[in-house]
Parts: C-alpha cells; structure tokens; sequence
C-alpha cells in the first residue's frame, strides 16, 4: 500500500486558514470565520467543493516551500511550455496599533523560465457545496453572488480569461486577490507589494522574538507558526484543526469536525507557545474562557465555538462524498455534550503564569479570588465523578487516572496562584483537594505489572498516563515513573517506534492507527526518565512522518507511514514543541542540524 501524506500547506493571519494543494487549487478555505460553510471544499468533494486553480494547459510537475520564517507558501508549477510561481498569503501586520487580519487572500503569480500559458479557475461555493455562487463579471474584477457577504476576485489578469476560464500567456507578474465581505478598494499592484512586505516582516519578526533551541529549530518554528494561525484572534480561541471529517483511518467512519476550542488542546497550545515565550496567545485566551465562565454555571463543555457559544449539534452533510470517499461528512461535534473533568485543571494551569510570572501583573487583575474559586469549585464538584476521559469515549463512562492528574495538577495551580493573590483559605482548600485527586489516580495503580492503568477498576493501559511523569506526579528518577513507562512502551509502542493512544475496543471498535502526539509524549517521558538518547532516537523518527512541508497530521497508520486525521493537527504541534524543549532543556551541548 502507498504511502498516504496530505499534498497541501496552509496560509493564514488569525481570521482564516486556507489550505493550498501542489496541485495549486485552494482545497480548503472556510469564510468568514474558521467554523462557517466552506468557500472552497474540494477536500471533502471534488465536484460541489469548488475550485480555485492556477493551472498550466499540459502535463506538469510542481514542487512547494515556505519562504522562510513565515506563514507565505510559495508553489513552483514546471510544464512543457515554462514554469511559474504562485505566491499564497493572508495579510497580517502591525496598522494603527492593532493587527491588520482580513479576509483577503493574494496570489502573486510570476514567469519563471518560458512563455507558460496558464489556466485560472475561481468557482467559489456555499452552504457547504449544496449552492454555486453567481459569478458578475466587472471592469477588473469578479463578484461571486448568493453567500452570506459578497466575495470579489480582483485581478490585473484580463477579466475575461478567468471569466471564460480560458488559457493565456503569462508574461508578466500577475495578481489575484479574493475578498469577502469588503472588496480591495486601492491600487492593486502596490497594495500587493506593500502587505507581501508587511506580512512577511511580521512572520519573521514574530520568529525572532520566540526563543527557540538549536535542537531541531526548523521543525520547531514551523510548528509554532503553524500553532499560531490556529488562534481566532479576534475572541482568543485556539481551534484543535481548521478541517472536518478528515478520517483517522481509511473507512474507519471517526470522522469529526475539529473546527472548535477544545479547553484541553488550548491548554497544550498555550504551554507551548509560553515555552518559546509568546503571552499575547495566553492572554487572548484567558479572555475566552473569562466570556465562558460567566456564562457557565456548573460545568464547563469539553469545546466551545469560537465566540464561546456553547452550540454544535452535530449533523451529518450527506451531499458531500467525503475525503477519499470516507463518509459521513460531519459539522459540529456531539464531544460538547461530554463529560471531560480533567478540562477544569487545564483551564486552571493555563491561566497559572499570569500570576506567577512577574512580567505580568496579576495583583491588579480584579476578581482574581472569585475566579480561582469559580475554577476550583467546579473540581470539587466532579473529582469523584465518571467521565468520557481525554479520548471521548461516547457510549462509557470512567473514574480515568489522566482526568484525576490534572485535576491534581489543577489545584496545585490554584494553590500557588492564591498564594500569589495573599488569599490562604483558597490556597488550604485547593490543597485538600489536591490530595483527593491523588488518592483516585493511586487507585488505578497496579502492583503487579508496576503500571497506572487508564481508570480505577479498568486493566487497560493508555498513553495519556505518560503525563503523570511528565507533570511530575510520579518522581521522574522513580523507579516506579520508571516501571510505569516501560510497561506502557511494552504494549503500546509499535515496531516503528509509534504510540497507540490504547489498544481496547471503544465505540468504534479496536483502533487502527497510531495517535501522533502520544509518540511525542512518549519521547518526553524518556528524556524526564534520563533516557535521552533514546529520546532523541524517537523523536528523530516521528519527525520523518511530516509531509513535504514538515506539517503533521493527527494519526499515523503503523504499517505505511500514512498520513491520516483532521490535518494539520494542533495536538502534534505541540507534541513536537514540546518534546523538542524536554529535550534541549536536558541536553549538555547544543545540537546543531
């Protein structure tokens, strides 16, 4: 079987992600914000899902990079007659002392060698493919009708060739530009120019001020420029992928729609980025989740909208043939109706440097006990509680040992933040609770095999437990993180050096691939156990399951090396960054490639 990677790269600027194949088509670009209808879906549909091509008339042979430091994709297309180059970017830079972010994608196309005759192709659509917008063609530009908002193409290409969709010869530079909502009312060509020039000066200033190892850096900052378009900057919300429905294995019927702020994913996001030392992300969320408590009044939902709407009924869009063929084709997500209690203590340590890290100043943040107290009194009221655990399980529920560690971990948060805000009676509180999370997850150890198995009363192992180590719950030089950790590669670690999330039957039968941030977690618990230089042996060899833009997806199918799940993937991301600074952090030289 072949080898199965995802042939495209992404673009964006913090309001829209769009998905730009080799094939220079735009497969994937939601509008107006990463939750909406898709504008172009070819990922999901060929047929219904649009098109948004700048093709040659022949064969051809095409090839795709980054420009450097920088979330600007460039495809280079080589045919029988000349090759060019499409330049792809959303605009975003510092104007008027805020963040210029519109929904305006650029293509910039440029002759390379020949005289290459070229094919433009703009057929947007709506409601998910099931409506094809009503092109009107203009002076210098085109407006697609029967959306919510109009969307125009503005080109300095003659009008009529895309509007026809017929060939010519593409001597000199040439643009697109696709709005939605407000059209480009300015100079094309320099209006062009000058945001390329803008955007790509704010992507590496924005590198720079990451301090970022000498241990795999390039990887490292494609990952955080990669992590970095995946927050809706508008309301702080950090999306778990911009896709829907792509399958975590070929027929495998787990097709979700990723589109939303898990509290967990956003929790591991916010920690990575911090590790490189970018805040705004954390503060932006902070926000979010303050919009969401208020309106909360038990219990949070594992995953919100981007505006913190609490609403994703999940429904089925049978019109669409799905990725490959997979089906169903899903929007929403029925994960919201879930029981996830290990969400509170992840709430709670992604807020804990804003009252620990003196480059904040939290003794001014006001309600800062009522907070705390809100947070923590959710964990007391769901620390014995059952509950779907990290994976979702949808049809059973369990005391999981993962839930109970962060609710640990939680209220250790919760304890230094009172201390930092003066406040004793909350620090005494969450301490006690504190220790009662602890009593659940020793109940799920198991003398015999010397493992924490995934709940109590449950001899099933699962990777999630590999953070009792990596957050310190067990003593990294232990012999008992130690044990743990061997008996969880024994059973879940493939020849291949992958890590299956579990191994049990769930709702859906006995998984079939491997889930990728596991495996990164795994080459962490190895360098805190002291093992480093398996650790980097691991991590050298997750790397490899990139595609050709080293951009990750969700899974990893163990025999091919395939490329499978909602792609890419903000868990894997963070998985890489995180692993890699584990790694740097233990290391005695710098490691140079």
């Amino acid at each position: 079987m072949a080898k199965h990677l995802y042939n495209t790269g992404i673009i964006g600027n913090c309001a829209f992600i769009a998905h730009v194949g080799k094939d220079t088509n735009i497969a994937w670009l939601c509008w107006p914000r990463f939750d909406s209808t898709f504008v172009f879906g070819s990922l999901l549909d060929k047929q219904k899902g649009g098109e948004f091509s700048i093709l040659p008339t022949g064969d051809y042979t095409s090839s795709q990079y980054y420009l450097e430091n920088t979330n600007v994709l460039c495809t280079e297309v080589h045919g029988a007659e000349g090759s060019y180059r499409i330049t792809d970017f959303a605009p975003r830079f510092r104007q008027y002392d805020r963040y210029f972010k519109p929904l305006m994608l650029i293509r910039k196309i440029e002759p390379l060698s020949g005289s290459p005759r070229i094919r433009v192709s703009c057929k947007p659509v709506d409601d998910y493919g099931k409506v094809s917008l009503k092109a009107h063609q203009g002076s210098n530009h085109i407006e697609y009708h029967g959306a919510e908002d109009h969307i125009r193409l503005t080109t300095n290409i003659p009008v009529t060739y895309v509007f026809d969709q017929s060939s010519f010869v593409l001597n000199e530079t040439r643009y697109l530009v696709l709005t939605y909502g407000n059209p480009l009312e300015a100079p094309l060509i320099s209006t062009c120019e000058n945001f390329f020039r803008e955007t790509v000066e704010y992507w590496r200033t924005f590198v720079k001020h990451s301090h970022i190892a000498d241990f795999y850096q390039p990887y490292v900052i494609r990952s955080t420029l990669a992590l970095k378009i995946h927050q809706y900057e508008d309301t702080g919300a950090i999306i778990a992928a911009s896709t829907t429905s792509l399958p975590e294995f070929d027929g495998s019927g787990r097709n979700w729609d990723y589109r939303y702020c898990w509290l967990r994913d956003a929790y591991y996001v916010i920690s990575s980025l911090n590790h490189i030392g970018h805040f705004e992300e954390m503060e932006g969320y902070f926000n979010y989740i303050a919009n969401i408590s208020v309106s909360e009044s038990f219990r949070y939902q594992p995953l919100y909208r981007i505006d913190g709407s609490p609403h994703l009924d999940e429904y089925v869009l049978d019109h669409l043939e799905g990725y490959k063929g997979n089906q169903p084709v899903r929007v929403g997500n029925q994960a919201n109706e879930h029981i996830q209690n290990d969400i509170y203590g992840q709430v709670m340590i992604s807020i804990l440097p804003l009252y620990t890290d003196h480059r904040f100043v939290f003794k001014e943040r006001k309600d800062s006990a009522k907070w705390i107290d809100f947070v923590l009194e959710k964990i007391e009221q769901t620390i014995d509680e059952k509950d779907a655990g990290i994976w979702e399980f949808r049809n059973f529920a369990n005391v999981h040992c993962y839930s109970n560690l962060f609710q640990w971990a939680g209220c250790a948060a919760a304890a230094k933040m009172a201390r930092s805000i003066g406040n004793e009676a909350l620090e005494k509180r969450a301490l006690l609770l504190q220790k009662k999370a602890a009593d659940h997850i020793e109940s799920c150890y198991d003398p015999v095999r010397k493992v924490y198995t995934n709940a109590e009363g449950s001899s099933h192992l699962d990777a999630s437990t590999l953070q009792l180590i990596m957050m310190n719950y067990l003593d990294p030089a232990s012999d008992r993180a130690k044990d743990h950790l061997k008996a969880l590669e024994a059973e879940l670690k493939t020849p291949e050096g992958l890590f299956y999330r579990y191994l049990h039957a769930d709702d859906f039968g006995k998984p079939h691939t491997t889930f990728l941030i596991c495996a990164f977690w795994y080459v962490e618990a190895l360098a805190c156990v002291g093992r480093l230089d398996e650790a980097i042996e691991a991590f050298e060899n997750v790397i490899q399951h990139s595609n050709h833009l080293m951009l990750f997806s969700e899974d990893i199918d163990e025999s091919t090396g395939s490329q499978w799940g909602n792609f890419p993937q903000a868990y894997s991301h963070v998985g890489l960054m995180n692993a890699a600074y584990r790694i740097a952090s233990k290391l005695d030289r710098p490691i140079f490639i």
